[in-house]
């Protein structure tokens, strides 16, 4: 399916600016590996969370390097989980045949082919987490993930989509599976697909449980989509017509928006589980996705999570389809650049929220309100862009693993996606005003992502084919626009989009209903307008903003805040005290643990909560609503 390779002559001559998305790539072989690869994992152990595999490979004789991937897709880093392969015995002929790591490249393993041998015979184990600690669990008594990248040993020197395998899987009895690869033939809890390529192999995860829904939800398109749920218990499975109704939705208004779909079949993959790790990662043909089983079942408690599906589908005609030219790689063990991410993931963002509001699956006002706090987060919360501009976020991929940093408002981390979000609003208001409201980012949305409907193969891109698309909806200066935005150190984060919209951002002493959403999911209070710091659960001190009056008396994350005023330390009592300092002189009287040390802190405050939320700007043209309502 993705035998049309984009070639590398189609980048032009590019620089290496942060924003021309240059990438040019070492050469794979073009021609195809010589052979079918068999690959059968075992998913039947789920109480040892081990995946058992075995492949089949066809070789010729002489020196053989074995990749493992590295650099994974929607990671756009190297985190292939190699620590977590174990048991590697490699034979042909009924004879063991021995292997080296390279000492230089860990993800590789060379060993001599015999004269006379045609296939080999490899067995080995992806011994997942057993515990958080490890990592993602992927394998409960009830739910199994399966990553093709995880399981699977690849010849090095050819491209990934000149590798064919031909994948089967044996599951636990009576257990049911959704995922993007086709069915071949199914012997009970053997299931065979379809051979692919590797590209498409590792593209196409599948979960399967105990307890299994599918649902359709483009019911007599051409075209499937579908949502296949796994969970704990059948009673997470629950959906009520107007939930599934939301999600046909929001399927109709993004083939509206993009006006094609590079797929010939769609299946989101949507765990409901509290034992089995959350994820977010986009796929061409599925999405991979794991949120708490009340996602249906408390449909108004869950609000704040629903804006992940229309993200993750979006990536398929934004990230998989059209793709910076800097993350198209020949294989999964070449390094990814990473400039392009504000597009890739800025602009996912940006319609992943849009298409919530349209679909239904997030109200306008929840929508409006999650803008707010995402403007709130970048405008009073990263005076890191001081040192820092949006552009160099992009390598932080690159620099960790998505680990906690000490100082997120300093430091920064990913602000590409929702900075990313904010100027994309800027170029959608910015087209309507140029055009007195007859063009929109929709008209670059299709102009852009809808080109050859029905084409899976990806049509990568660079930062001037991006302008030229803008200046072909309305002409204006857009490379200086984005350079501006993406370069620059101002105090404040790019706001214009709210403004040109018909809103401003404002702080009241009442959390928005989107606040509140975020604060009950993850167990704690968020006082960072005001104080300047978040709370965990038990008065666990979580991020402290930069400069704020916390940190400025001292306070770090990590503490431990265990008494205010006196009194043992509870959210509302600190929200109560906040409120009460308003017309009380003295300072608050913090007492917080670190380590085994315990200190009372004053901290001189007296403004009050503060909490973010938009406001209409009197007489200006309300373009934000009309953006966010829907169009089918």
């Amino acid at each position: 399916m993705r035998a049309a390779l984009i070639s590398c002559a189609v980048l032009g001559a590019l620089t290496t600016s942060a924003t021309s998305f240059a990438a040019p790539q070492p050469a794979a072989k073009g021609s195809a590996y010589p052979g079918r690869i068999q690959i059968a994992v075992d998913l039947t152990d789920t109480p040892h969370r081990l995946f058992r595999v075995h492949e089949t490979m066809p070789v010729n004789a002489g020196p053989l390097s074995l990749w493992y991937p590295e650099w994974l897709p929607g990671n756009h880093a190297p985190r292939g989980p190699i620590d977590a392969l174990a048991g590697l015995e490699i034979s042909a002929n009924g004879q063991r045949l021995e292997w080296t790591r390279d000492p230089v490249d860990s993800y590789a393993f060379k060993l001599q082919v015999p004269a006379g041998v045609t296939t080999l015979e490899l067995d080995y184990q992806f011994a997942s987490p057993v515990v958080r600690e490890q990592g993602r669990v992927v394998a409960t008594p009830d739910i199994v993930g399966l990553q093709w990248n995880a399981v699977v040993l690849y010849p090095s020197g050819f491209d990934a989509r000149n590798i064919e395998f031909a994948p089967s899987i044996t599951l636990p009895t009576g257990w049911q599976f959704g995922g993007a690869l086709e069915t071949a033939q199914q012997a009970g809890d053997s299931v065979t697909f379809k051979p692919v390529s590797l590209e498409t192999l590792v593209d196409s995860p599948l979960f399967a449980g105990r307890y299994f829904k599918q649902l359709d939800l483009a019911p007599g398109a051409k075209v499937p989509v579908r949502l296949n749920l796994v969970a704990d218990d059948p009673h997470s499975l629950e959906v009520k017509p107007e939930q599934l109704e939301a999600h046909r939705k929001l399927v109709r208004e993004a083939t509206t928006l993009y006006g094609a779909q590079h797929y010939d079949h769609y299946d989101f993959l949507l765990a409901l589980s509290d034992n089995f790790s959350g994820i977010g990662l986009e796929h061409h043909r599925s999405s991979e996705n794991g949120v708490e089983p009340d996602y249906f079942t408390e449909w108004s408690r869950s609000a704040v999570v629903r804006s992940l599906l229309p993200h993750e589908y979006t990536h398929s005609w934004n990230g998989k389809f059209r793709r910076p030219a800097d993350l198209w790689t020949p294989h999964f063990n070449t390094p990814m650049r990473t400039s392009g991410l504000w597009v890739y993931e800025g602009m996912t963002q940006y319609w992943g929220q849009v298409l919530s509001a349209r679909s239904g699956l997030w109200s306008a006002g929840l929508t409006m309100d999650s803008i707010a706090a995402i403007a709130a987060s970048l405008d009073r919360g990263r005076p890191g862009r001081a040192w820092r501009a949006l552009a160099d976020t992009t390598n932080q991929p690159l620099l960790t693993p998505r680990k906690p940093l000490s100082y997120t408002s300093w430091q920064r981390s990913e602000d590409y996606y929702n900075e990313g979000l904010l100027i994309w609003l800027d170029a959608d208001t910015k087209i309507r005003e140029l055009s007195n409201g007859k063009r929109s980012l929709d008209d670059f949305a299709k102009a852009f992502f809808g080109i050859k409907d029905g084409a899976y193969a990806p049509e990568v891109y660079n930062f001037e084919e991006l302008v030229a698309t803008l200046n072909g909806v309305v002409a204006y200066d857009w490379a200086s626009f984005l350079h501006a935005r993406l370069e620059n150190h101002a105090d404040h984060a790019p706001l214009d989009g709210l403004t040109r919209g018909g809103w401003t951002l404002v702080y009241t002493d009442t959390p928005s209903d989107f606040s509140k959403g975020v604060d009950e999911r993850r167990k704690g209070k968020d006082f960072t307008y005001s104080l300047g710091i978040s709370m965990g659960k038990d008065g666990d001190i979580g991020e402290v903003l930069w400069e704020s009056p916390a940190f400025k008396a001292g306070i770090a994350k990590g503490m431990t805040l265990v008494a205010i005023n006196g009194r043992a330390y509870k959210a509302d009592l600190l929200r109560d005290a906040i409120t009460a300092a308003k017309t009380d002189t003295a300072p608050l009287e913090l007492l917080v643990k670190s380590f085994d040390r315990y200190q009372t802190i004053k901290l001189d405050y007296h403004d009050g909560l503060q909490y973010p939320h938009l406001e209409r700007i009197k007489d200006a043209p309300d373009r934000l609503s009309d953006i966010l309502k829907p169009r089918t």
